[in-house]
């Protein structure tokens, strides 16, 4: 008899990591593109995402944790230290110093005390100093959002595994171009390298954060 995705998982994958004491929230590629109508990395989802995490960075602000955010910026007159990703993904070249499509969605921009990490690839750690200020300032959760889940989201949470942190990826507020790799990417990450929790159950970890 064939099993549902749910029963197949069901015992082997899917363990809750849950919340630890010292968080931080990441902002991944929260970048005009993905939001602009008519431009090739705009999509609907991430439109949605950023609506949604409006209150999630308020949030953290109040509780006083870090806040960080990545960018992607290549050479803007070639590119090539964006490698063979850009060669794969063509797109990313419009991510350059002075292109409006790769300034900050302006409800998300990061204040002039928040740190913003510069990225050439996927993962907000790969090549970056993240990993390192996250352990300098004793963080052991990171909250996720931004986007692409199926991209720099995914990437992000599974080498926060691998550094040592607790991934958590709030649904409401990554976002993706079409809804089937955006769910097929949340099942995955929720199962092997974080937890995926509701915006609700993140808003009320950092009140918990801030009375404590």
């Amino acid at each position: 008899m064939s099993q549902t995705r749910s029963e197949n998982y069901a015992g082997v994958w899917g363990n809750r990591i849950g919340f630890g004491l010292r968080p931080a929230l990441l902002m991944v590629d929260f970048l005009q593109g993905y939001i602009t109508p008519g431009a090739a990395l705009y999509a609907d989802g991430v439109v949605t995402a950023v609506q949604q995490s409006v209150a999630l960075l308020q949030k953290a602000r109040t509780c006083a944790i870090p806040v960080i955010h990545s960018q992607i910026r290549y050479h803007p007159r070639h590119q090539r230290d964006g490698g063979i990703w850009v060669q794969k993904a063509p797109v990313m070249r419009d991510m350059v110093e002075g292109n409006p499509l790769a300034a900050f969605c302006p409800q998300l921009a990061p204040l002039a005390d928040e740190v913003v990490i510069t990225k050439q690839y996927a993962s907000a750690f790969f090549a970056t100093s993240l990993a390192s200020l996250l352990v300098a300032d004793g963080i052991d959760t990171l909250l996720i959002a931004g986007c692409s889940t199926s991209g720099c989201i995914r990437a992000t949470a599974v080498d926060a595994l691998q550094h040592g942190f607790r991934a958590i990826v709030v649904r409401e507020c990554v976002g993706d171009r079409h809804p089937e790799p955006h769910e097929a990417n949340l099942f995955d990450i929720d199962s092997k390298y974080g937890d995926v929790v509701s915006k609700t159950a993140a808003l009320t970890y950092l009140e918990q954060i801030s009375a404590r």
